[in-house]
């Protein structure tokens, strides 16, 4: 221990200080949520309550909530933002109300001086914040403005003939929520999502949600604080790279510092003995990428939704599969088998770490956590398509039908048994631990790769922290800590560790090297990572304080992504560390385009979207997806199947790879993603930043710049890279289906 203890001192002084920033500044997003109020008319008379609100907020989690648009900026990307569409219409009929109220004419037949007049007007209206005693009074021309919004979603939401064309181009299925007192519920919901975006704090420095979104008719500009942590984020960035650079040279540690591995005859695991729950891996290998095929298939299916609207290839099924259950899978999907991926792989290394022995019941424990996995697969799946079918009160959707939250849209109880499973893996793993400490030699590689096991184990659970009825902000915090502090940190920690101590173990690089990378990476990913976290978190209804750690810590998470390209080289020479190591190849190549995606879709792609002053503009558009397919799939996807056929190597030694197979599903997989990142999401990511700069968010998100010839294009362009990855999908589910069932050589 003594040898690492500044490492060790590192790593403890980064998770203090970032746990620190994250709890702290956590209190914040809980005391500065926006209120949830009562409205009324001008004599008082109540119109919303908050219950009401309440319960349209339940409604909108029951239809599948951001897999129907989004809510200030976080969702799905076909529909509009709801936040900021409400508002925009809402203020173009409150202009025309005090328009032809003052000068008789609509707003867009006024001159200049009277449009100025009026837009002063509507600001002192919209931005003034008139909360007393938890209620807000709403003005006779308001109520009306708020009336015209509301007729037209009230006919969005159900199956008004005249709003049939914008459900198409909504991808809305008809009657998305079919119930008149729920959807009433739902409109009372968003139009209090609009009044937090448009209304001042008490402070009068910004909105409730930072100036989000961009909104010109009402001064819904970026704030000077936003235009400072921009800068700042961006002298950081470079700060870091720099240090990065420098300790690197001067303190840090070379390969020619280490020891090399000694040459080895013959792979050491291979030549060990399976164990009964080593045997019974090869279900979650199959699952986990029959999965991943589903999740293609399924995305190239939500993919068309976009073109079409309510039709596949012209066959109506949006009744049966709609857009948003079609999205909910693809995205659960994603979790499931790469999860899947990352729990075979500890459930394959623990006996070995055990000396090549099971601990006592632990095939059965392996067995047992793999059809509770199915069952939460199948359960959670069809909970999703009651809630989004109307076959369940919204009240219940949240716990056993769909929460509406992305990538935690599950619901509450599958949640629950997701975490119990979790659970479960983590002491299966750890059991077989123990022998490892007890062995004679060195424990820091085992004790990081411990740590890292318990991470993944336990906080997944963070999600279960908000409840039903929660605030936005604080949803968005503890969801965050999932999809990014879980996900994005700890799975990043875990597959360090445990891709060292495999390494070590096989040979390929010495223990003492394996030992010092992991604990070292383990900091530098998580010095940014923990706190980084709140860049989710700008325009979530918080404060300032969020802002800017955000986008201080987040821009660190980007600075050991720009040295990726030696990690992807370190991983393509492994392969001729030893005589044998050949049969490596596939497993490696996954990890170096791990290295490479991590570099484009999380480093470039990532930090496109993640200074305050981008963020501003293009929250919610393409350029997210961008991202969240380069980052999600590229890092974790292509790990979690490094995983699979590193797994898949040993339990089915006795069988070949089919190169040619595996060679096509690779490349056709990276292509892939990369022709559809470059000829479709990128390109119109772009186009609408530009839309949402000139006009506003809600033009950028609005059908009729969306329909554009151009766009359509554009999103049929998208079927050449999509086409191209489900090759690559079903080459890899044939080359598991090959290993499972053919007979050995």
């Amino acid at each position: 221990m003594a040898e690492y203890k500044k490492l060790w001192m590192t790593l403890v002084a980064v998770l203090i200080v970032g746990f620190s920033f994250l709890g702290f500044y956590g209190g914040e997003v809980y005391r500065q949520s926006p209120p949830v109020v009562k409205f009324t008319d001008a004599s008082g008379a109540e119109l919303i309550s908050t219950e009401r609100i309440y319960r349209g907020q339940e409604a909108w989690q029951s239809i599948g909530g951001m897999q129907v648009g989004s809510i200030w900026g976080h969702g799905a990307y076909q529909a509009p933002d709801w936040s900021a569409d409400w508002l925009h219409k809402e203020l173009v009929a409150f202009m025309d109300i005090k328009a032809q109220e003052r000068f008789g004419v609509k707003f867009d037949a006024l001159n200049d001086e009277q449009k100025a007049q009026i837009k002063a007007l509507t600001k002192a209206e919209y931005r003034t914040n008139t909360v007393k005693d938890g209620t807000v009074k709403l003005s006779d021309d308001r109520l009306k403005a708020m009336a015209v919004v509301k007729d037209e979603y009230m006919g969005v939401f159900g199956n008004d003939p005249r709003f049939k064309k914008l459900r198409e181009d909504y991808a809305m299925k008809e009657n998305t929520l079919a119930n008149e007192q729920h959807r009433a519920e739902l409109v009372d919901f968003i139009f209090w999502t609009a009044w937090a975006v448009s209304t001042d704090r008490p402070s009068g420095e910004a909105t409730y949600t930072n100036n989000w979104p961009h909104e010109p008719l009402i001064d819904n500009v970026p704030t000077t604080e936003n235009v400072v942590w921009t800068i700042a984020s961006l002298v950081i960035l470079l700060t870091g790279i720099g240090l990065l650079v420098w300790f690197g040279n001067f303190y840090g540690k070379k390969d020619e510092d280490f020891e090399a591995p000694a040459k080895l005859s013959a792979d050491p695991i291979a030549a060990l003995a399976l164990t009964p729950s080593q045997k019974a891996l090869g279900k979650y290998l199959f699952v986990a990428v029959a999965l991943f095929a589903f999740q293609a298939f399924i995305g190239g299916f939500v993919a068309h939704y976009t073109i079409e609207g309510q039709s596949f290839f012209g066959l109506d099924i949006s009744q049966y599969i709609p857009y948003s259950l079609a999205r909910t899978w693809h995205v659960q999907a994603s979790i499931f088998w790469i999860a899947t991926g990352f729990l075979a792989a500890g459930l394959f290394l623990a006996p070995i770490i055990s000396g090549g022995k099971d601990p006592k019941f632990q095939k059965l424990g392996v067995d047992v956590l793999f059809y509770a996995l199915l069952f939460l697969v199948v359960g959670s799946f069809a909970g999703e398509y009651m809630a989004i079918a109307g076959k369940m009160d919204p009240s219940s959707s949240f716990w056993i039908g769909h929460q509406g939250y992305e990538y935690l849209d599950l619901g509450r109880i599958w949640q629950l048994i997701l975490f119990v499973g979790l659970v479960i893996w983590m002491v299966l793993v750890l059991r077989g631990f123990i022998a490892g400490f007890r062995a004679e030699g060195d424990k820091n590689l085992l004790a990081i790769f411990t740590a890292s096991v318990i991470a993944v184990g336990l906080f997944y659970g963070a999600g279960l922290f908000y409840g039903q009825r929660s605030p936005i902000p604080v949803m968005e915090y503890w969801r965050w800590w999932v999809v990014h502090l879980w996900v994005e940190g700890f799975f990043e920690v875990f597959a360090t560790a445990s891709l060292a101590f495999v390494f070590a173990s096989l040979g390929l690089v010495s223990k003492k090297f394996a030992t010092y990378t992991s604990i070292a990476s383990a900091s530098i990913f998580l010095i940014g990572g923990i706190p980084g976290t709140f860049h989710h978190l700008y325009f979530a209804g918080t404060t300032t304080p969020i802002m800017a750690v955000g986008a201080s810590f987040s821009a660190l998470e980007v600075v050991p992504l720009v040295l990726l390209g030696s990690e992807a080289f370190h991983y393509y020479k492994l392969q001729f560390a030893q005589d044998w190591a050949k049969r490596l190849k596939w497993p490696l190549y996954c990890f170096i385009a791990v290295a490479f995606w991590n570099m484009l879709g999380a480093g470039v792609f990532g930090f496109l979207i993640n200074p305050p002053l981008a963020l501003f503009y293009i929250q919610g558009l393409n350029t997210t997806a961008v991202h969240a397919h380069t980052a999600l799939f590229g890092v974790y996807g292509f790990l979690a199947l490094g995983f699979v056929w590193l797994v898949a190597l040993y339990i089915y030694k006795d069988k070949n790879f089919d190169d040619t197979l595996m060679k096509i599903g690779f490349w056709a997989l990276n292509a892939g993603l990369l022709l559809m990142v470059l000829i479709s999401l990128l390109p119109v990511g772009i186009l609408q930043a530009f839309a949402a700069i000139d006009v506003g968010m809600w033009y950028a998100r609005s059908a009729e710049f969306l329909q554009k010839d151009s766009l359509y294009g554009l999103r049929w362009a998208r079927i050449i890279g999509d086409t191209i990855f489900l090759i690559g999908s079903v080459c890899f589910l044939l080359q598991i289906v090959r290993m499972i069932f053919s007979r050995s050589k």
